[in-house]
């Protein structure tokens, strides 16, 4: 299943989850701290995020002075215990110096009410929680240094500097988002 509705201009869904440092993030706190924040759907051990954790700290390191923040979250399900997931989540993050909040969202509502179906899929929001940018992160997952276009670098830097976002949708590829089944 696909999004079928462009997200761009719309006002992205308001949520309020756990993060594997005890605190809970809830996006209207976040979008007054801050003037831009991309939410990246993204889950432990999958090569598809795995290749792009390293960007996404260098996309935080460079961004976070303007007033930028990346927030993960984790909508994959589970057959472990939510505390356990909470282990294995943290376990990641350090293993992959993760230096963004990284946030869990057992029911899988955050991730259905944003319609994503890929990991990673980004949304690039402003300060009053308007989609900006929805897509992937750049145009090569296998490597960094063959990158040639830097999707969500540049749409962070067009909105922080008050420009208008060139492409600001870009299909996301990836791993499929593990649905909880329905019974």
């Amino acid at each position: 299943m696909n999004t079928t509705e462009n997200t761009i201009g719309n006002y992205a869904p308001d949520f309020e989850i756990p993060g594997i440092d005890k605190e809970v993030y809830h996006l209207g706190s976040c979008r007054q701290a801050f003037k831009a924040i991309a939410v990246v759907f993204m889950s432990n051990n999958i090569p598809d995020v795995d290749s792009y954790i390293e960007r996404l700290n260098q996309i935080q390191a460079e961004f976070i002075d303007q007033g930028f923040t990346i927030i993960g979250i984790d909508s994959n399900h589970r057959q472990e215990s939510i505390a356990e997931s909470f282990e294995l989540m943290k376990n990641y993050a350090q293993a992959k110096n993760i230096t963004f909040p990284y946030l869990r969202d057992p029911t899988q509502d955050v991730a259905k009410s944003f319609k994503v179906q890929l990991m990673p899929t980004i949304f690039l929001l402003d300060s009053d929680a308007v989609i900006r940018y929805e897509g992937r992160i750049d145009d090569c997952a296998e490597s960094a240094d063959q990158v040639t276009n830097h999707y969500l670098r540049n749409s962070i830097a067009a909105l922080l500097s008050g420009k208008a976002i060139a492409e600001d949708y870009i299909k996301p590829v990836g791993s499929p988002i593990e649905w909880r089944s329905q019974k």
